[in-house]
């Protein structure tokens, strides 16, 4: 059961970041809260060690300021600053570094792709589409949550989590 929980909890909700992100852009601070109290939880449960949850707090704390900061310049949305800590949070020093890069090119790629498509004039059938509209005004900005969302669940394998549930799982017995 814990195991289940481990492979589906994170992944679920940076998919449901993502997709609220694409859809309203905007990332909500229950996502952030829920982030959180998951990590404790599932640390709780594998019986991380207190000096390791604080290291990840740590980064979580980087992040955040670091984010807050780049929201400040209007260079990042407050979900995506918020959602980058809590994605931090759960992948500790150790696979941060890797995100960010995986995130910052996939980001990258939406942009230019969002771009592109903006260029090109919306159909009238699907101009009345709330969140198609959305997303397609140049003033509403990117769906950065999408590239958050995207490399966090590319990363999350490598991490002591997923470890965890690799090494408990005997299929022999």
């Amino acid at each position: 059961m814990l195991n289940t929980a481990l492979i589906l909890f994170f992944p679920f909700f940076m998919a449901f970041a993502g997709a609220s992100d694409l859809v309203s852009m905007t990332i909500s601070n229950k996502i952030s809260l829920v982030l959180m109290a998951g990590f404790m939880v599932f640390a709780w449960l594998i019986g991380m060690p207190l000096v390791e949850i604080s290291w990840h707090w740590a980064i979580f704390a980087v992040v955040l300021v670091a984010g807050f900061a780049l929201f400040a310049f209007g260079a990042i949305g407050g979900g995506d600053a918020k959602l980058a800590a809590c994605t931090a949070l759960w992948l500790g020093w150790e696979h941060s570094m890797s995100y960010f890069v995986i995130a910052a090119f996939l980001g990258g790629v939406l942009t230019l792709i969002i771009l592109r498509l903006r260029s090109i004039p919306l159909p009238d059938s699907v101009s009345n589409v709330g969140w198609i509209a959305r997303l397609y005004r140049a003033d509403e900005g990117i769906p950065y949550g999408i590239a958050l969302a995207a490399a966090a669940i590319m990363v999350y394998p490598q991490t002591p989590w997923m470890q965890h549930v690799f090494t408990s799982v005997n299929p022999f017995g």
